[in-house]
């Protein structure tokens, strides 16, 4: 099946998170991806102002594995699979520092902290769903009480590494995943708070003193690290501190994300079509060419003008039948094909493929979940809607997907980033003056309106034991993006 967040990555980008879950008993998975977007016709987007160079120039695409799921105490209790191999990672890089086992240690560093920033977020995500207010309060408790003894065994592996053939790159990466966890603790127990104080407020006046001396004391043991702290007199806005986190965060997931690489698809074909449409229109010349020949013979005037004018309709025709043939391969073929790895080693691939299509082409099913109001279908009939598809087929092999990975991995995730700013040339501007009479009635006033626009994208998610369809509409102006919508 086929899992799908929408959300606001910034102001004027988009990002659908579609998360492939791949069975188990299934050798090689395919997932089918359809989105149709429907564009108001005063943004004028179509195909002569919005090519398809431009629509990949806006898109932009990241494949990467789900994080193995482990509950935040499963981290380092029982088994504890994450804590276990981080260990014994440490061990056998400090008895033999060598390329392999140097590969591993690093390897294990980066794979623990990012199962730790997932298992956290899902644990304090948890905490807002509808659980009796008993069950919330001891979730709180043993949230707090997991993050300290993840924080004292990640800690306390620095012994290990207390010996000489440890060089100082080496204690980097671990350096690097306990910054990196420190981030998160601060972001995700910020967040906590936020949410107990917003909607919770009693566990908030219980847990706000523990939380906030858990963050005091974890800003202490970031000075005597040298790791960078929020600094509210900052005279630059912490960007230093924001740069070196983003580029921490991309160093920790690197080894989720997977190699892709990336080309254009059906070149072959496309190459044996446009080979047919200069075949045809030569074989159009010659038969003019010998008729004329044979009709008035060589070195005459008739057949200079046939060869003249037989020459002129032969580019057309090789014209029209390139356009021809590449709108006839749309529907079979795709723009780009992309290999995807781990390490080198091929686990799947993916396709994609970019037009503008009719609405007549638009299966039904989508149309109805589109629900035009009766004033939109009136006004469509002089200024119909212009409708993108995008279209994307991944497949992924199970087998070369658990043989690559030491951790149980459910599947790949897909993040599509969106950029609208291509949409906001033929806006009109964000705010409009609207008038109003006075409470009194003896006066008027000027306030000021927001002017929007809707953008709907309307997803069929199909995989093979599941098929669902999807509608987002983004409400957005020159300003930016204002609200993701997800409509039923």
């Amino acid at each position: 099946m086929i899992d799908i967040k929408a959300k606001k990555h910034d102001r004027f980008t988009v990002e659908f998170k579609l998360g492939y879950n791949i069975n188990q008993n299934i050798v090689q998975s395919d997932f089918i991806v359809n989105t149709w977007i429907f564009v108001p016709h005063s943004l004028d987007v179509n195909p002569s102002t919005y090519s398809k160079e431009r629509f990949y120039r806006d898109i932009l695409s990241h494949i990467r594995l789900i994080t193995p799921v482990f509950l935040l105490n499963e981290i380092v209790e029982g088994d504890a699979v994450p804590l276990a191999y981080l260990e014994n990672s440490f061990k056998k890089m400090v008895a033999e520092p060598n390329r392999h086992n140097n590969w591993e240690y690093e390897y294990h560093i980066k794979m623990f902290a990012s199962i730790f920033k997932s298992s956290l977020r899902n644990q304090i995500y948890y905490i807002v769903k509808p659980l009796v207010e008993e069950e919330r309060y001891h979730l709180v408790k043993k949230i707090l009480l997991d993050v300290k003894l993840i924080l004292e065994r990640y800690r306390n592996l620095t012994k290990i590494l207390n010996v000489p053939t440890v060089t100082n790159e080496l204690f980097s990466y671990y350096q690097f995943g306990d910054e990196f966890i420190s981030n998160i603790i601060q972001r995700q127990l910020f967040r906590l708070l936020n949410t107990l104080r917003d909607m919770f407020p009693e566990l908030y006046n219980i847990y706000k003193h523990e939380i906030v001396t858990l963050l005091n004391n974890e800003i202490i043991y970031r000075k005597s690290k040298g790791y960078p702290v929020v600094d509210k007199e900052s005279t630059n806005k912490n960007r230093n501190l924001i740069f070196r986190a983003g580029a921490l965060k991309k160093y920790i997931e690197s080894e989720l994300f997977l190699n892709a690489n990336k080309k254009r698809d059906g070149v072959l074909i496309e190459q044996i079509y446009y080979s047919l449409a200069a075949g045809v229109s030569m074989i159009f010349a010659t038969a003019i060419a010998f008729s004329f020949q044979r009709e008035y013979g060589n070195f005459t005037i008739p057949l200079f003008v046939a060869l003249v004018v037989s020459y002129m309709l032969k580019d057309r025709i090789k014209d029209l039948l390139r356009y021809y043939y590449a709108h006839k391969r749309k529907n079979k073929y795709f723009d780009n094909k992309t290999i995807i790895g781990i390490n080198e080693k091929v686990i799947g691939m993916s396709r994609e493929g970019f037009d503008f299509i009719n609405e007549s082409n638009v299966p039904k099913e989508i149309i109805t979940l589109r629900d035009r109001t009766t004033l939109l279908e009136a006004e469509n009939r002089n200024s119909e809607e212009k409708i993108i598809l995008f279209r994307k087929i991944v497949q992924i092999n199970r087998d070369e997907l658990n043989a690559n990975s030491e951790y149980p991995v459910g599947g790949v995730n897909d993040i599509l980033r969106f950029n609208l700013s291509s949409f906001l040339h033929k806006m009109d501007d964000p705010t409009t003056p609207l008038y109003v009479t006075s409470d009194n009635g003896e006066d008027y006033e000027e306030i000021q309106g927001i002017k929007i626009y809707y953008l709907n994208f309307l997803m069929q998610l199909k995989s093979s034991d599941s098929e669902e369809f999807k509608r987002y509409r983004i409400v957005f102006n020159r300003s930016g993006i204002k609200e993701i919508e997800e409509l039923k």
